[in-house]
């Protein structure tokens, strides 16, 4: 029997959260002969290969596809290609699934072709909060009003989001040269939409990401989301891509005139650890850094 929904994990050296993620994927509502489990790892060194062989031995709707991916991108275009089910989910190898994750996208594709399923990421920061906010459904606070049926491709993000696999094909799947930290998803989700996909909500489909980022690598991603930015823009030069990526004139001119203002720049970072509304400037300021960088 062919699976229904094929489970798509990039990983690379997260052994310690995959450990933990893995089981709650294999504890779904659905029969293991309905989904089928595709690690994609860029050849972690963590001990990864030896752990998926002890999965792979007790589950047989597990694989562990191993390569040397140059990135997310790679590493889920990898899955696509494996994926023995007609829906593709992703997934990430630091996000904790409900037991009805995946029953609750394939409802909403059984009853409508050509979408795309966004589900509910809720943010953790570490285990503890994870399993309180799994027993607390009151404690998670909203990712979109629950009444929101469609999203732009800006919300296409691939820690929660399901898509036919044959959509994914024609859409030309991941585009590859997004090596740097973010964007490929939602380049994938903007051609999807061109292509005639609509775009979901589906707020019963919960899984929890698991991170608690610093503020320092925080400011390192945002300039490297800069970057991936630009590079959208560059393969969709159109007035939408500018506008919802946030590299508009008022944007770029606030950058410019705090480049101009070291002492501002600084009393900015050293209120961020406890303002968030300093955080935010800043973040925003290291992205368009990276916009500008990319040129």
């Amino acid at each position: 029997m062919m699976p229904e929904i094929s489970v798509v994990v990039p990983t690379y050296n997260r052994l310690e959260t995959l450990e933990r993620v893995l089981p709650t994927l294999l504890q779904q509502d659905l029969p293991p002969s309905a989904y089928e489990l595709l690690i994609c790892d860029s050849n972690s060194t963590d001990g990864t290969a030896e752990f998926m062989r002890t999965v792979i031995c007790a589950h047989d709707n597990v694989r562990h596809l191993a390569g040397s991916y140059g990135g997310r991108a790679a590493a889920r275009n990898a899955g696509i290609a494996a994926a023995r089910g007609s829906i593709v989910l992703f997934n990430d190898a630091d996000i904790f699934a409900s037991a009805n994750l995946l029953s609750a996208h394939l409802r909403r594709h059984r009853r409508r072709k050509r979408i795309a399923v966004v589900g509910w990421e809720v943010q953790v920061k570490n285990f503890d909060e994870y399993l309180y906010k799994r027993d607390r459904p009151h404690a998670r606070g909203h990712l979109h009003p629950p009444s929101r049926k469609r999203l732009s491709w800006l919300y296409f993000l691939t820690g929660n989001a399901s898509v036919a696999r044959d959509d994914l094909v024609r859409a030309g799947c991941f585009d590859e040269t997004f090596t740097g930290y973010g964007h490929e998803d939602l380049e994938l989700g903007y051609r999807l939409r061109q292509r005639g996909v609509d775009i979901v909500y589906e707020p019963g489909a919960v899984n929890f990401h698991c991170q608690d980022v610093g503020y320092e690598d925080q400011k390192s991603k945002m300039l490297l989301a800069g970057r991936s930015a630009a590079r959208f823009y560059r393969k969709h030069p159109h007035f939408e891509v500018k506008l919802k990526l946030g590299m508009t004139p008022l944007s770029l001119g606030a950058h410019s005139m705090l480049s101009r203002m070291p002492h501002l720049l600084g009393y900015l970072d050293r209120q961020a650890e406890r303002s968030r509304l300093a955080r935010e400037l800043l973040l925003q300021y290291f992205y368009v850094a990276g916009v500008k960088d990319a040129g």
